[in-house]
């Protein structure tokens, strides 16, 4: 009793491929012992069978269609159809002369007093079809040849490959025959080995019932029960495990299996936590934008006006700094579109030319066609302000700050134009690269960082901004969008979001 527990522990611990092995180790061995028996007593009539059936497959591979596939390249070239190289008829003949290479070569091939003298013919034939083709090739090449090159084709090359052609098959006549013969031998053999079969077969029955129910049944049922485990997995329960303690194979699957279901529910709260990041993020880029010194330099601002008694200068900027935090608000979004951009981005202008009204022009051309085009918020107004501090103000004289729209390609471009001091090369490409770097926390970059970074989140890698600046000449920014409308009011329901528009 305990040697059988002990074997029946160590069936079930053993690994798939041993109890595939052990199946078929049990119905092989009676199959073994009954072949023998008759291995000896059939080991020549099988040898010689399969040289013969060997030699007769591989001269079935001479193709039938070897006469007129080459005649018809021959007669090509003669007629200038195609040159020697495209009909490349040497390629036929060497086909041909490995198909029999392949017979001669045969381990212990016999050939009969029939099939020798036919071998032999056709080594000569393809020789001499080869020398054929030369002469042709060489006729070709000297020109104003096609009459002696047609009796070449008609006298010699046509006979050949007729020849050819009845000699292989001559040939397959003879080894076919071969193989009747031996096959009426081999019948006899076969029908005492039927009998012998029919005992096996009685054993071998009662065998295959016995392990057919049980070497299965213990494969099957561990894949199944990790099938019902994935399929828990795949409805969204990540609390699942797989318990199976025994099977090699099948308990390194269980193992995997549950460190993935915890890799995934670890990734689901990874993902939830950076989702929350992200959007922590977006709002801290927000307030950093309306920043506490604008706000302080705007009220002293208004407070100057009033004291100087410029009344409408200061009902002016008080409306611009509440369209400013209106429009920097906007109920929440982050996708608005182009005319509530440059609504914001108006504002912020309207204020600081009032502060800096000696130094600071701008101008404002954004075409009625693209209005309702989406972008994310606040991508303007950082450009701007880049504009106005580290551009305008650094130089010498009256600075002007340009903002351009356009529709280029089915995309929305928005370019901001500054004629300040502007960047040489080196600090250019030290912006680019600290804009594009995700790990890069310089200050001089984070604007352009955050808008670029925002900016490709929500559309691709493919759109952004784009610099381009001369020192002492200015600054140019592009924003690069896809061109998605603002649905209309009379969208069906159930639709929402941005969709695009076909320009």
């Amino acid at each position: 009793m305990k040697l059988r527990k002990k074997l029946k522990r160590i069936y079930l611990d053993s690994s798939l491929a041993t109890k595939i092995r052990l199946s078929y180790f049990v119905m092989v061995i009676p199959i073994l012992i009954f072949a023998a028996l008759w291995v000896v007593y059939l080991a020549d009539y099988n040898n010689r069978y399969d040289k013969l059936v060997y030699n007769t497959s591989a001269a079935s591979a001479f193709s039938l269609d070897f006469k007129k596939e080459f005649d018809d390249k021959v007669y090509f070239i003669i007629i200038g159809s195609q040159t020697y190289e495209e009909a490349d008829p040497i390629s036929e003949i060497e086909e041909a002369k490995a198909i029999i290479r392949k017979i001669k070569d045969s381990k212990g091939t016999k050939y009969t007093k029939n099939t020798r003298p036919r071998i032999a013919l056709i080594e000569k034939y393809l020789n001499n079809l080869e020398k054929y083709s030369e002469m042709i090739r060489k006729n070709v090449e000297v020109g104003n040849m096609y009459g002696k090159n047609m009796k070449i084709w008609e006298n010699d090359v046509q006979v050949v490959t007729s020849l050819i052609q009845d000699t292989i098959l001559e040939y397959l006549y003879y080894e076919t025959k071969e193989i009747e013969n031996y096959r009426n031998e081999m019948n006899q053999a076969f029908l005492q080995m039927i009998r012998g079969s029919v005992l096996l077969m009685a054993i071998l029955l009662g065998i295959t019932a016995v392990i057919s129910y049980a070497i299965p049944r213990s494969i099957i049922k561990p894949i199944r029960y990790l099938g019902r485990v994935t399929e828990q997995v795949s409805k969204g329960d990540l609390t699942v495990r797989s318990r199976i303690k025994n099977g090699a194979e099948v308990k390194s699957l269980s193992d995997s299996l549950n460190l993935m279901i915890q890799r995934i529910s670890d990734l689901f709260e990874e993902v939830k936590i950076e989702q929350k990041n992200l959007r922590e993020a977006e709002l801290e880029l927000l307030q950093i934008q309306i920043n506490p010194h604008f706000l302080y330099n705007t009220l002293d601002t208004i407070v100057w006006l009033a004291e100087a008694g410029r009344q409408k200068d200061v009902v002016a900027t008080v409306g611009a700094l509440s369209g400013f935090f209106r429009s920097s608000l906007n109920q929440g979004k982050d996708i608005i579109t182009v005319q509530e951009e440059t609504q914001h981005f108006t504002c912020y202008l309207k204020i600081q030319q009032v502060r800096y009204q000696d130094i600071l022009d701008y101008e404002v051309h954004i075409p009625d066609s693209i209005n309702n085009c989406l972008i994310p918020k606040i991508t303007l107004q950082p450009l701007i302000e880049n504009a106005l501090y580290h551009g305008t103000k650094n130089k010498r004289g009256k600075g002007r700050i340009i903002v351009r729209g356009r529709l280029e390609d089915g995309k929305c471009i928005l370019t901001v134009e500054d004629n300040g001091i502007g960047m040489d090369e080196g600090r250019l490409k030290e912006v680019i690269e600290g804009m594009n770097n995700k790990k890069s926390t310089k200050n001089d970059f984070y604007g352009l960082y955050n808008v670029n970074e925002r900016i490709q989140l929500k559309f691709g890698e493919e759109y952004g901004l784009r610099l381009q600046s001369r020192y002492g000449e200015g600054t140019l920014v592009e924003v690069c969008l896809p061109y998605l409308e603002q649905p209309q009011a009379n969208s069906r329901p159930g639709i929402s979001g941005p969709v695009p528009v076909k320009i």
